[in-house]
């Protein structure tokens, strides 16, 4: 059965075409995202959901949305969305943040521009018919230093942008290395050396805990007297209070806001202020962009609904369709060594340690783990994915580590997971054969080589004759058949383990029969998504 997709904002045509060319049923309906009541009631009859900023997905939106499996936002910011509820819930959340860099670089340096020379009140002056060239002195951009807060993608594009018009340019980006501005061609200063001397000061970081009111008061007071201040990048990053008062007092000489702490902005201490610059949140409002990310949103969504591919999602690590295809098998091994342990793990797990031996450490790691959590999760909630999982491992407390190593063992490639809890520790290695098949090669300790099916019985044992044909008689008494048996032991005679691989799921019937002989320490059924 075809995915379904809703459209609930206004997308173009051509990223609806995308869906219904990939295979994709797509209902587009622009009217819904305004709607709360509508959307709520027809939201469980998709997929996925595509937005820009009208559609608000809220908590209980997402809670009505049974089979919702991916929200894309067309556009960098995703403040609609409620992303916690989303990730418990284990739906993707994916933006778009390249589609938009270059007009929102652009609506920077054009801001610049206009408050540098005080073009829309001159422009309003003109048209009210006076001719008031002496009021409206400006300054040259040429020579000014441009002191950029946050040197990512569309900061850099910025610097580039700066460079060019022969400004000096100082970036404050914790996480810009020294290569990189090297590269850029930009001084990597800290904050209070930028504040100190920037005639010009861009933001281009997301709201964050650490970025909120980065420019309050106390750093406005710090800014080099005379200096202009440009923010198109989040309301909020600024506090507009503050600046209000430094305007006033004329320590800035001016400012010019795309984004306000609140919006729809429909008063701010900025407003009616001379030579301050207003825009309603336009530094993505190009033909160009809109069709850019729109297009992005519908094939990114497409391919992770197809191919399992996830690319620029905010809750789960990205996975390329390359990778999807080769990491197939082991993302299923990954599952299926969670799902062992959490079916044998009945008490409160503490902390989940995974390795990974020889080619498989080089590959997609984060995706691995959450494959491994979502495994143990789900015995205990079926509802769990790789998006949810891991959010529900957070709230329980449980610690998860990750060692990678190069081939050590007589195989290629494996991973070996161990839960500690309370009292003990369990673990359990597999690896894919070349069939592609993925294959239990150690339990607790022990090594075998067994096959995985959907419908699994695993039993413990001291090492004495006789468990294979009391395990044959009994499957063969109650009509299971058996497709594959593994055994295993730690030494002669120490302890023994058995796993087969069976047609029908192991009934209480069978495992009370099992007990009932005496011959086993444990005995256990197991279930396994093999599909």
């Amino acid at each position: 059965m075809a995915p379904k997709v809703l459209v609930s904002d206004k997308l173009s045509e051509t990223a609806v075409q995308i869906f219904r060319d990939r295979g994709i049923e797509v209902d587009f309906d622009p009217s819904i995202g305004k709607d709360k009541d509508k959307l709520l009631s027809v939201i469980d009859q998709y997929d996925g959901l595509a937005i820009r900023s009208a559609t608000k997905a809220t908590e209980k939106i997402i809670n009505a949305a049974s089979n919702l499996k991916v929200i894309g936002r067309a556009g960098i910011g995703v403040d609609n969305i409620d992303r916690a509820a989303a990730s418990k819930k284990g739906v993707i959340v994916m933006n778009t943040p390249f589609g938009n860099m270059i007009t929102t670089a652009e609506h920077a340096i054009a801001m610049m521009f206009a408050v540098a020379r005080q073009i829309p009140e001159a422009s309003a002056s003109t048209h009210a018919g006076k001719w008031e060239k002496s009021k409206f002195m400006g300054v040259e951009l040429t020579g000014k230093t441009l002191g950029v807060i946050g040197a990512g993608n569309i900061g850099g594009i910025v610097c580039e942008r700066a460079l060019g018009l022969k400004m000096k340019v100082v970036a404050y980006d914790p996480f810009l290395s020294q290569e990189r501005a090297e590269k850029l061609g930009v001084q990597k200063v800290d904050l209070d050396e930028l504040l100190a001397r920037a005639d010009f000061i861009t933001l281009h970081v997301p709201k964050t805990e650490q970025t909120s009111n980065i420019l309050n008061a106390e750093a406005i007071a710090k800014m080099k007297p005379g200096v202009r201040v440009i923010n198109c990048a989040r309301g909020g990053l600024v506090d507009e209070v503050a600046l209000a008062e430094a305007l006033k007092s004329g320590h800035v000489a001016g400012a010019a806001f795309d984004v306000f702490e609140v919006e729809p902005a429909t008063d701010s201490p900025l407003f009616n202020l001379p030579n301050v610059v207003c825009t309603p949140h336009l530094g993505a409002a190009t033909t160009e962009a809109q069709e850019n990310v729109a297009v992005q949103v519908a094939e990114q969504m497409s391919d992770y609904l197809l191919t399992g591919a996830v690319t620029n999602a905010l809750n789960m690590p990205s996975v390329t369709a390359e990778e999807a295809k080769t990491m197939g098998p082991w993302l299923a091994l990954a599952g299926h060594l969670g799902a062992f342990i959490g079916q044998m793990t009945s008490e409160p797990i503490k902390a989940i340690n995974i390795l990974y031996d020889g080619t498989v450490a080089s590959m997609n790691l984060a995706a691995l783990n959450c494959g491994v959590v979502a495994g143990i999760m789900k015995a205990g909630n079926p509802d769990v994915n790789m998006v949810s999982a891991p959010v529900i491992a957070e709230e329980r407390g449980i610690k998860i580590s990750t060692t990678n190593q190069n081939k050590s063992g007589v195989f290629d490639a494996y991973i070996k997971v161990t839960v500690v809890t309370q009292t003990r520790e369990r673990s359990v290695a597999g690896t894919v054969f070349s069939d592609g098949k993925p294959r239990f090669i150690q339990i607790k300790g022990i090594n075998v080589d067994a096959e995985i099916g959907r419908h699994m019985l695993y039993t413990t044992n001291n090492d004495v004759p006789g468990i294979i044909g009391v395990l044959g008689s009994t499957m063969g008494k109650n009509e299971v058949n058996i497709a594959n048996f593994t055994l295993g032991r730690a030494a002669e005679g120490g302890q023994a383990i058995a796993l087969l691989y069976v047609d029908a799921p192991v009934s209480d019937l069978v495992l009370a029969d099992l007990q009932a002989t005496g011959k086993f320490n444990q005995v256990s059924r197991l279930e396994f998504d093999v599909s």
